[in-house]
């Protein structure tokens, strides 16, 4: 009886190496992409670095004595922390060599116990800063930078600054530390220097949170006290962590806004507790 064998179609081995091949394919362009995008990053994140020493190297940054600016809305109850912090010494930018090089330089951010110390601008829009550095050269790590509806020199209910939370740890890539316990436990963190061209000011923080992404925080003006006393309590309520301070509808606020990934926010929220105007 004669041996029957057998054999595989050849129409299923074309069909095999066609799969085969257009995985083959598939996975290169993912590879080159990649590549890609993580040469992009480096690059940016080298210019960025250039530009800050740059920066640090040509501004003059110093200290002024917490005592000459002038309480803001102080709170009845003695044993708030605002009384701690109240004569901090607030921090005094010029500005003028910084301005030369970006004209739409507003002002300058700092808070202990990240990496945030930066000078901000404003465009016309809030996008323009979100792929352009502070020399406007196009760059994915954007830049700090002021809501476009705000003005730093004539304080409204909310003020906002926001960028991007980059994992290299430059522009607000240290804002996510803020939920710790480490950086909550030393109570020199809770506050934020800002500088501008017309004061130096001093803001107490009084709420931390990340929030899965939502704009309800980013309303910058309110016609009635009572829309702003029940914003105040929303964003207090969110905090993860509790500062023992009081807010009021006469208070001033500064918000900061970053992603934390593709879906949350990372942001901090401070009251106006000092102001010395230049």
């Amino acid at each position: 009886m004669p041996v029957q064998r057998h054999y595989k179609p050849r129409k299923r081995i074309k069909q095999r190496k066609r799969f085969f091949w257009v995985f083959f394919f598939i996975f290169i362009i993912i590879f080159i992409y990649s590549v890609f995008r993580v040469t992009v990053w480096i690059i940016d994140s080298m210019n960025i670095s250039k530009l800050l020493t740059s920066i640090n190297q040509n501004t003059q940054i110093s200290e002024v004595d917490g005592r000459q600016g002038q309480q803001f809305n102080p709170p009845q109850d003695k044993f708030d922390p605002y009384w701690d912090y109240i004569n901090t010494n607030l921090l005094d930018v010029n500005l003028d060599e910084l301005t030369k090089i970006n004209q739409q330089t507003k002002g300058w951010v700092q808070i202990k116990g990240t990496n945030i110390n930066y000078p901000f601008v404003q465009a016309e829009d809030n996008n323009y800063y979100l792929n352009h550095s502070f020399s406007k050269k196009y760059n994915q790590a954007g830049w700090i930078f002021l809501d476009y509806r705000n003005n730093i020199d004539s304080l409204g209910e909310n003020t906002i600054l926001y960028g991007h939370g980059r994992v290299g740890n430059t522009m607000f890539g240290t804002l996510k530390n803020i939920v710790k316990s480490s950086w909550y436990s030393n109570k020199e963190n809770h506050l934020i220097r800002v500088s501008s061209h017309k004061h130096n000011s001093l803001w107490q923080v009084f709420s931390v949170y990340q929030i899965d992404t939502t704009n309800d925080y980013l309303q910058t003006s309110f016609s009635k006290e009572k829309d702003f006393s029940e914003f105040l309590d929303m964003i207090r309520s969110r905090s993860e962590l509790n500062f023992n301070t009081s807010t009021n509808y006469k208070d001033k606020i500064l918000t900061l806004s970053t992603c934390l990934n593709s879906s949350k926010k990372t942001v901090m929220h401070a009251k106006l507790i000092n102001i010395q105007y230049k």
